[in-house]
């Protein structure tokens, strides 16, 4: 079990070895990933990524959500306010096999509600196949995009061997 003084440790030795000040808010040209809240599909493990490398929003699922739609505006405001021009994004929204939200399958109103829409509309997400709905999110946020420059892609994690599986290539949009 961690408990909290594990915890303040680990952050001390991060402090005192990993810590860097002068990070940017937002590093140039780095991707915003959406990934699932489960520990077994953390991006900076399963990507390599190192402190700072990307934004990371996790949600339950990795879905791309009204939620997550928010978030990124919000984040894109952040960056103006900071004197960024929204310029070009890297948008990669990443499932993963054996996800939690699959056993969910049976609580149309919990889904609805998370997903922000009619019970008869739930066939539509794909709940139950990582790659289907992956595509399906990818597809969501080409529909109706953010402003600026995209280039959006879709991958599905395979918790059983640990590999990426690219479903949806980059693919910018204008």
């Amino acid at each position: 079990m961690i408990t909290l003084d594990t915890l303040k440790q680990r952050n001390h030795d991060f402090a005192a070895h990993q810590f860097t000040a002068s990070m940017s808010l937002f590093p140039a040209f780095k991707p915003i990933i959406v990934s699932c809240v489960d520990p077994r599909a953390d991006p900076a493990h399963i990507l390599g990524l190192e402190f700072g490398d990307a934004l990371v929003i996790r949600n339950i699922g990795g879905r791309f959500t009204p939620e997550t739609r928010q978030a990124i505006t919000l984040l894109q405001n952040v960056a103006q306010v900071q004197g960024a021009t929204p310029g070009k994004g890297n948008l990669i929204i990443i499932h993963h096999t054996d996800c939690g939200i699959t056993r969910l399958a049976g609580k149309p109103d919990l889904l609805a509600d998370y997903f922000d829409i009619d019970k008869a509309e739930l066939g539509a997400k794909a709940v139950t196949d990582p790659r289907t709905a992956v595509a399906i999110d990818v597809a969501a946020f080409k529909t109706n995009p953010l402003p600026g420059e995209w280039a959006v892609s879709g991958l599905v994690y395979d918790v059983t061997t640990g590999l990426i599986e690219v479903v949806v290539a980059p693919d910018p949009l204008q």
